[in-house]
């Protein structure tokens, strides 16, 4: 197994990955994980730290293509690799690709993926770790880009290959997830859809979607539009504004930082578009979406626009679509019309799904 993980700077790919090796291991899987930077500077010894990108084009074009020379030839010796790189560089050279075709195609990889994070946490890990000077909108393009630039290395290589995007994870990494894709292609992939903004003030609400998160997450490979949320921060930011303050006050990777609150409202149409776009994209990644539609306190269904397009989308992409319903008043007909099948709460539904995807013998 050969899988070429792509990302922004600021990401710390390398660590998740050692996690992700750490984790096989335990397993009895031996992965060998060669991070394409680290091997660079190893090569060039002469290079301070964080200043590869300074180099001239030719000179890194050269190195770039050295080290890679390396892992392709060290990729028939080993039973699975994992490659640490990017799909495009953005400094003061400008934007330029990070790989090249015909090594790629040598390399042949089984699996791409493109990891993602939220710009609250780039933004720290940057500003801490990394001399790059950056604003939000600058955070949102260079992700943009690297997906992109990811999908066009897969497509131009080897399109049978699986390409996904996986999000770093907000609450925890999301390596099971890593390690299920890789190592477990029998375990069906999931797209797990629930509302998610206008609960928030809703405890009960709240720890409903958490169980039903839990739950998921132990029989199937899952894709959680949890695991990078933003939509709250224009959110925050005009409630600031509207209070006559100029900054807006989060928490990242356990750190309390700010940010302008007017810079904040300026990503909104970018923050919105992107998750429009990836949450469509998980989908279409994955073999169904699962749905948990709870009952918000007045009695009434948590069902959201979004929850509802979401079930829209899989059901025109041919995917199963199953709604766990459990509030008091009953789905309409363009859930009942558009799901494979409607549950009335997690039990009935954990209990289908292990006799029809045959959990109990994983």
């Amino acid at each position: 197994m050969i899988i070429v993980v792509t990302g922004t700077v600021g990401i710390d790919k390398k660590r998740y990955l050692e996690e992700v090796r750490a984790l096989a291991a335990t397993q009895g899987i031996d992965i060998l994980v060669c991070s394409i930077g680290d091997m660079m500077y190893a090569e060039a010894p002469d290079l301070a730290a964080g200043r590869i990108l300074d180099i001239p084009l030719k000179r890194l074009h050269n190195l770039r293509r050295s080290v890679m020379k390396d892992i392709i030839a060290r990729s028939r010796t080993v039973e699975h690799l994992i490659v640490n790189t990017h799909a495009t560089f953005r400094w003061r050279h400008g934007l330029f690709p990070a790989f090249d075709f015909d090594q790629i195609r040598q390399l042949a990889a089984d699996m791409y993926v493109c990891m993602v994070d939220g710009v609250e946490a780039l933004h720290v890990r940057l500003t801490e770790e990394h001399p790059i000077r950056h604003s939000l909108k600058d955070l949102l393009v260079w992700r943009e880009e690297e997906l992109l630039a990811t999908e066009m290395m897969q497509r131009g290589t080897n399109e049978a290959a699986p390409f996904y995007c996986v999000a770093r994870g907000v609450e925890s990494p999301t390596t099971e997830t890593f390690y299920r894709l890789a190592f477990e292609p029998h375990r069906k992939k999931a797209y797990l859809s629930f509302p998610m903004t206008h609960v928030m003030d809703q405890p009960g609400v709240v720890a409903e979607i958490g169980a039903f998160r839990t739950q998921m997450k132990e029989m199937f490979t899952c894709f959680d539009p949890a695991d990078l949320e933003e939509a709250y921060l224009p959110c925050y930011a005009a409630e600031a504004i509207a209070a006559g303050k100029q900054q807006i006050e989060v928490t990242a990777l356990g750190r309390r930082i700010r940010f302008d609150a007017r810079e904040v409202l300026q990503i909104r149409g970018d923050i919105n578009s992107q998750i429009y776009a990836r949450d469509f994209a998980l989908i279409d990644q994955s073999d169904m979406i699962i749905s948990c539609v709870p009952g918000l306190s007045d009695g009434r269904a948590a069902i959201s626009s979004g929850v509802e397009r979401e079930l829209q989308h899989a059901h025109e992409a041919g995917k199963d679509a199953y709604v766990v319903w459990t509030a008091p008043a009953g789905p309409s007909v363009f859930v009942t019309q558009t799901a494979t099948k409607v549950f009335s709460g997690m039990d009935e539904a954990v209990a289908f799904f292990k006799t029809e995807y045959a959990l109990a013998e994983m």
